[in-house]
């Protein structure tokens, strides 16, 4: 698996800072083509209506788009490194809408985002640009989601790098593909990769560690003979809640990323009380890359 087209949609915030300087680091080690868009969402500005009943809204629209290449271009020198190059796209439109449309237009391979809609019930229930994203995007998203906690190293020649990564399967066939993602970012940057799987609920003591023993041979099995020469490879099983159970562990090891499938049950589970992947990206401490079935 291999990243050549990233998109980072960008609206200034602290969450597009976090996410940007990821999307930065992804570029430089896939050597990867990186497009930073913002989108001119006219709901946000209240005085648009009133324009287009009263004056020129075309003059509006096109002063609004003027002055958000204008903040994009002076944001990306900002946060950019040395060398560091970024392609500048400035739309108008539903932002959810204007980057899952670039997506597909473009074959984006990656989106990098970051998200700020609010903790528990509220942001479940209201949902946010990346909740739509997330759901409808033809490639895997990577969700950064607290800006304050940068958990980037600094590696060699000053790049930012992962050193360590969480994949976490429950052995469907979905979690076979975002394996692949795993093996490819952990070999990219040299990290160190742990396969986390989760048992869910508490097995009963006389059977509990014949379970675990189980699961992790279960666990080495996925990795190939000839992938083992490339990589640094942990295995971990913990019993209990899976989201509680990878945040859990991911704090315990100072995860830099977490790499899982995104999926749930019905439409009105994933938006009421959310799936395992959205409750780690809530609570988690680290960004996380969803992989879609």
């Amino acid at each position: 698996m291999k990243f050549q087209l990233i998109l980072c949609p960008v609206d200034f915030s602290d969450f597009s800072v976090s996410a940007y300087e990821y999307a930065l680091t992804l570029a430089e080690y896939y050597k990867a083509h990186l497009v930073t868009l913002h989108a001119i969402e006219l709901s946000k500005y209240p005085y648009a209506d009133y324009v287009g009943a009263t004056g020129d809204f075309a003059d509006l629209s096109r002063a609004l788009c003027a002055g958000g290449k204008v903040r994009l271009r002076e944001f990306v020198k900002k946060h950019s490194r040395d060398g560091a190059e970024s392609q500048l796209v400035v739309d108008q439109g539903n932002a959810s809408d204007l980057i899952l449309s670039f997506a597909r237009k473009h074959n984006v391979e990656l989106i990098v985002m970051g998200t700020h809609g609010r903790r528990g019930f509220d942001r479940l229930v209201l949902g946010s640009t990346t909740n739509r994203v997330m759901r409808k995007a033809c490639c895997p998203v990577l969700v950064v989601s607290n800006p304050a906690h940068n958990v980037m190293t600094t590696g060699p020649e000053g790049k930012h790098r992962l050193s360590r990564i969480v994949y976490c399967t429950d052995f469907s066939i979905h979690s076979e593909r975002a394996l692949q993602y795993a093996i490819s970012v952990a070999a990219e940057y040299g990290a160190q990769l742990t396969m986390l799987h989760v048992v869910e609920g508490t097995p009963d003591p006389t059977t509990a560690e014949a379970i675990i023993a189980a699961r992790t041979e279960q666990l080495d099995k996925l990795i190939l003979d000839d992938q083992r020469k490339h990589l640094n490879v942990s295995i971990a099983v913990r019993c209990g809640k899976p989201y509680e159970q990878i945040v859990g562990y991911a704090k315990e090891v100072q995860a830099h990323l977490i790499i899982m499938t995104a999926r749930g049950g019905d439409a009105v589970d994933r938006a009421v009380f959310g799936s395992t992947t959205y409750r780690v990206i809530q609570l988690g401490p680290c960004p996380v890359l969803a992989i879609h079935t």
